[in-house]
């Protein structure tokens, strides 16, 4: 009895063995799935015109994330979420690696990473749902919206609506802006997912069909109603682009240099206007930090070009209040009285314009020094009367949140603006990257867009998210054109922040729900 007793246990142990042997290679195998799948959802984001690839690599993140336990989700969505961002935000090294090295961009990179791996728990929890493409999906958002406002404000750089600024997704911002588009990249994901999981059961198609299929639809069926038509009329408007020297974080003291630039190329704008080789524009737009002014707001070379050119100018730049505040802002410069209305940016970026834990922030931002304050928010939205438009404007960064151009457009904008400063990022995506969410606002709010950048990339975006001119990074350059004004408002500026608000409730209900709801039900 002895003998055949020791030959079992040892073969008992020989298979437990294999056993997680296989295991231990099957993770391995997940890890390098989601790795890869992370990176190819970068690879076929903007400036790359790949819309098609946010769906299969989110199929993939699905797949390995099917069954498994919030534990093993978060893993997984943590190595997806770095393996995406890291290379999206590659831009940080450019600007800081030089002086910091790359701990503030691993850094961004893997707190980013934290929320995406945050969904993935949320995702593995409800992937034994009924329809679980759908609660994946909205589970997905909810981690979005959490990230795009913690902490310090949040982050929404990379959100997955802002790979989709074209494609069959793009037109569904018109009904549920960012969120409603990320809902739907990544319910066709969930959707191919399952499809690939019931290929020997024909039968059980029709959910996943469903969740593929429903979105590309709505998509296809929603572009003939991409309004362009100029309802409100037409402006003519030029963009001045004076460009920087790509000194990366040499330009930290380099204001005059900026100002005296984009001077230079305001006159000669004035200079082709007057000699007849441009059109006289209605307006001009100019980037974000052109300026600098105290309580008095006065500046000798911007009303000089105003009165010579003998229209409004918008113009971006450092604000002083009489009470000290500092505000990053953009100001109606008119020909005859000068400095006017302003719009002051809402949403400061975390670091730089305004310093959470200054004597730790000085280990990784440059701006420590540079400003012994933080600036002040507004809380208003950008509206500045310019001839025949109403410019809605959002500065920079303000572009990547829902609310800014939302409440602008809710409150009568007829034409959008983004004034930016994106010299400190040398030759990097960052521009591109940037553009591409003011094409998605453009097709959000049926509104076209003027980018007005220090160095690059300026644009005009039509209302259809199309670009019809562009400017070259690190070019002196100056743009004139023809713009639609629009007046009627899309469904998703109607609903505002409806639409995340119910995805993201849909999302926390369904993690909810998998707790308590009894397994044998649950299973799909």
């Amino acid at each position: 009895m002895v003998v055949p007793t020791a030959r079992l246990q040892r073969a008992e142990r020989q298979g437990r063995s294999k056993t997680r042997g296989r295991s231990f290679g099957a993770v391995w195998l997940r890890m390098l799935a989601v790795v890869a799948a992370g990176f190819a959802l970068y690879a076929g984001s903007p400036p790359r015109d790949l819309w098609w690839i946010a769906p299969i690599a989110f199929a993939v993140f699905v797949a390995v994330l099917r069954g498994r336990k919030a534990r093993a989700g978060f893993g997984y969505g943590l190595l997806f979420g770095f393996a995406y961002l890291l290379p999206l935000l590659g831009w940080l090294q450019d600007f800081l690696g030089a002086d910091f090295g790359p701990w503030p961009w691993l850094g961004v990179a893997a707190v980013q990473a934290l929320f995406v791996a945050l969904g993935g728990a949320g995702m593995a929890r409800v992937s034994r749902l009924h329809g679980a493409p759908v609660w994946m999906a909205a589970v997905f958002v909810a981690a979005e919206a959490l990230r795009s406002a913690v902490p310090f404000g949040g982050f929404p750089w990379g959100r997955l609506a802002f790979t989709q600024d074209t494609g069959l997704f793009l037109p569904l911002a018109a009904l549920g802006g960012t969120a409603l588009v990320s809902f739907s990249v990544a319910a066709v994901g969930g959707g191919l997912a399952e499809l690939t999981r019931r290929a020997r059961t024909p039968r059980r198609w029709a959910a996943p069909m469903a969740a593929v299929l429903l979105p590309l639809v709505a998509g296809l069926a929603m572009l003939p109603f991409i309004g362009t038509d100029p309802n409100a009329g037409t402006a003519r408007v030029a963009i001045v682009q004076g460009n920087a020297p790509n000194l990366g974080l040499g330009l930290l003291y380099e204001d005059d240099v900026l100002h005296a630039n984009h001077i230079a190329a305001a006159q000669q704008l004035a200079d082709d206007v007057k000699a007849g080789r441009v059109p006289q524009p209605d307006f001009v737009v100019l980037p974000e930090q052109v300026g600098s002014w105290g309580p008095s707001r006065t500046d000798p070379d911007l009303s000089g070009i105003a009165a010579t050119l003998g229209v409004p100018l918008v113009v971006g730049g450092l604000g002083e209040d009489a009470d000290g505040q500092l505000h990053n802002q953009i100001v109606r410069w008119d020909p005859a009285s000068g400095a006017g209305d302003r719009y002051i940016k809402q949403h400061l970026v975390p670091f730089a314009e305004t310093i959470p834990m200054r004597p730790v922030a000085r280990l990784v931002s440059p701006f420590v020094d540079r400003f012994r304050q933080d600036m002040v928010p507004g809380d208003e939205p950008g509206i500045l009367d310019v001839g025949t438009a109403r410019l809605g404007v959002g500065i920079c960064y303000d572009v990547a949140y829902d609310d800014v151009f939302t409440g602008a457009a809710q409150q009568g904008a007829t034409l959008l603006a983004v004034p930016t400063n994106n010299a400190w990022y040398g030759h990097s995506e960052m521009s591109y990257q940037q553009l591409a969410m003011s094409r998605l606002r453009a097709v959000e709010h049926g509104r076209a867009v003027l980018v007005a950048a220090t160095s690059g990339v300026s644009a005009v975006v039509q209302p259809d998210g199309t670009v019809t001119q562009q400017t070259d990074l690190f070019t002196a350059q100056n743009i004139v054109a023809d713009v639609p004004l629009r007046s009627t408002q899309t469904l998703a500026t109607e609903l505002g922040s409806v639409p995340m608000w119910t995805l993201v409730v849909l999302g926390v209900g369904a993690v909810v729900l998998s707790w308590w709801r009894p397994r044998r039900e649950a299973d799909a």
